[in-house]
């Protein structure tokens, strides 16, 4: 069925009903962005068309016919189903944007993802990624709930229940302060010593924590730490105090390295002290689309490094 003739545009029923609500034409007028005198020509047209009354003129002011009244009342439906009917269409033009679900671990975030991002973006623009932030342990249980898409850890093994994808290799380095004893140091730091000293230590869940344990386990345990910290920033933060020395990937401790505010000890077997980085998604849903050409250009940026 199509619109009987006649039919009067939405816009100027929404202005009509805007009289009604505020009382004057002029504040209708106001509210629509128009000027009075634009406003009162519509209202004319809507009259010629719908061939009733709608307003009485006045000096001082305009008032609602009877009719006019009736129109508002029937137009109110109206409008609110065109209002519907927008929302609708904006939530299906929303829904219908691509999606990718990304988390990755602290380091890997900061370090590696927004190069991986603007790679994708170049060739998807039209995909909306949402980022979260948190330890590997953390990044897990997202990708085993299905909160998000792939995830990007790092660790000495691969999750078991998950697929994952070695990426490339990141460096662990120990570091003090220019003012701790080991600055000053000849040779190297044997592992089993580095097992026996307190240091400072990610919180539980870490990867990187979980990369230095799994190493110093294996030359006795671990000193009690000096201190259990949330993040690599406070880690370093600590490390420059003198407090105790450090375990970091070289991403992170590059810089402080190079201002000197904290200074590498060389470690006996250094290669031992090395992680994996790894893309992981549940097995059911290996990646596809950006997920995949997401851990296609981590692979092939590690590659690189």
């Amino acid at each position: 069925m199509t619109l009987p003739p006649g039919t009067p545009d939405l816009d100027v029923l929404d202005l009509l009903v805007s009289v009604a609500e505020l009382g004057s034409l002029g504040a209708a007028a106001r509210r629509h962005g128009i000027s009075q005198p634009a406003a009162s020509m519509r209202i004319s047209a809507l009259e010629r068309r719908l061939h009733l009354r709608l307003l009485d003129r006045g000096p001082t002011g305009s008032a609602l016919t009877e009719a006019g009244r009736a129109v508002v009342d029937h137009a109110r439906p109206v409008l609110e189903a065109a209002r519907s009917f927008g929302a609708a269409v904006s939530a299906l033009r929303a829904g219908s944007v691509p999606r990718l679900r990304v988390a990755a671990s602290k380091t890997i975030a900061d370090h590696r993802i927004p190069q991986w991002l603007q790679a994708l973006r170049a060739v998807h623009p039209e995909v909306a990624v949402a980022l979260e932030v948190a330890n590997s342990s953390q990044v897990l249980e997202l990708v085993r709930r299905e909160a998000a898409d792939i995830g990007f850890v790092e660790g000495p093994h691969p999750p078991p229940d998950l697929g994952s994808r070695v990426l490339g290799a990141d460096e662990l380095v120990v570091v003090v302060a220019p003012t701790h004893p080991w600055a000053r140091r000849r040779g190297p730091v044997p592992l089993r010593e580095l097992a026996a000293t307190a240091l400072l230590w990610r919180e539980s869940g870490s990867g990187t924590r979980d990369a230095v344990w799994e190493v110093l386990s294996a030359h006795g345990e671990p000193a009690r730490p000096a201190a259990e910290l949330g993040s690599a920033a406070t880690i370093i933060a600590a490390a420059r105090t003198a407090l105790a020395p450090a375990v970091l990937s070289r991403l992170i401790a590059a810089p402080e390295l190079e201002r000197g505010t904290l200074v590498e000890v060389p470690v006996a077997d250094a290669t031992a002290l090395t992680r994996q980085f790894r893309a992981i998604w549940r097995p059911r849903f290996p990646p596809a689309g950006p997920a995949k050409l997401l851990a296609e250009i981590a692979e092939r940026t590690e590659s690189f490094d």
